[in-house]
């Protein structure tokens, strides 16, 4: 496992309005609710954890609901442009009926590199795909709505859209270990071989494509994991011999961190499989109480003043 990229650790996108996102990905897509936290930089600001029962990386989709006055961003070259999930084979049409009974926009079944899918949008305008899969042991998050049967079992890949490719296929395959496996028309596919989930990213070359720019609806960042703060310092050491501007090492509380801008424009993290999601709060307890960064505790309740009531 040492010196690896054990694929995606997690996915961080922008919303606007705090409570239609809550009810979105609890409710319609049946996430569970792992941290209710605020923003490191913007303490009045929340910061959502939604995956599986643990928070297993690979699973973890992040939200920073900035509030309902945030302008709309854009997809575009330069960003992380599309998350997809992994689901069992024969579910989407389940799924079909549960976008149909919650006013979800979504396009018909197609297929892509022999898999079906099937693309849908969140309330403010993100992408998102549903991926049958063959094979998927991670176990799902269950809720009274979406059962085993059909719930998502995490990340099945990330898709980037770039103006060329050739710069972040190198960072993928010489620094990260992807391996290039396929090609459809303009996208072309990595995967690392180092785990079996979560381990796809997908490359789409537009050349006239303009540069996209982050607000409401739009992905943040992608973050890539490793085991140990050993491994994440060696990787570290990796992108500043190749004179990227990086990071120092930033402790997000259930996992530790590194940022930096690969070419073609997207924001990068590495981020740590430890000390996890349990260090503030029992399994059991998982995103049921607000927990701060200790710099915020003294203000915790002018912070609870100005953040959205979830329940």
């Amino acid at each position: 496992m040492k010196n690896q990229i054990l694929g995606i650790h997690h996915i961080t996108a922008i919303a606007g309005n705090a409570k239609r996102n809550f009810d979105f990905y609890t409710k319609v897509i049946g996430l569970r609710f792992i941290k209710k936290t605020v923003n490191f930089d913007d303490p009045y600001t929340y910061h959502f954890y939604f995956g599986d029962e643990k928070g297993s990386a690979g699973t973890i989709l992040t939200f920073f609901p900035w509030g309902d006055e945030i302008q709309q961003g854009r997809k575009g070259a330069g960003m992380a442009t599309e998350i997809g999930y992994s689901v069992p084979e024969g579910s989407l049409e389940k799924w079909i009926e549960r976008f149909e009974a919650n006013n979800v926009t979504y396009n018909k079944p197609a297929i892509k590199f022999g898999e079906r899918y099937l693309t849908f949008l969140d309330p403010d305008g993100l992408k998102l795909e549903l991926t049958e899969v063959k094979q998927d042991d991670r176990t799902p998050w269950e809720t009274d709505q979406v059962k085993a049967a059909i719930a998502t079992r995490g990340f099945h890949h990330i898709t980037l859209t770039l103006n060329n490719i050739t710069a972040t296929a190198n960072i993928l395959t010489k620094v990260f270990g992807y391996e290039f496996v396929a090609k459809e028309g303009n996208r072309s596919r990595y995967i690392t071989k180092a785990v079996a989930n979560a381990s796809i990213v997908d490359l789409v070359e537009i050349e006239s494509e303009k540069r996209g720019f982050n607000a409401n609806g739009t992905i943040h960042h992608v973050a890539f994991r490793v085991k140990n703060d050993e491994v994440l310092m060696e990787f570290r050491k990796k992108i500043v011999e190749l004179g990227l501007g990086i990071t120092p090492q930033i402790d997000r509380n259930y996992f530790h961190s590194l940022y930096f801008r690969e070419p073609g424009g997207v924001l990068f993290e590495i981020a740590t499989e430890n000390p996890g999601f349990t260090v503030d709060e029992p399994l059991q307890e998982l995103g049921k109480n607000l927990k701060l960064p200790l710099q915020y505790e003294e203000q915790r309740e002018e912070i609870i003043k100005h953040l959205a009531i979830l329940d």
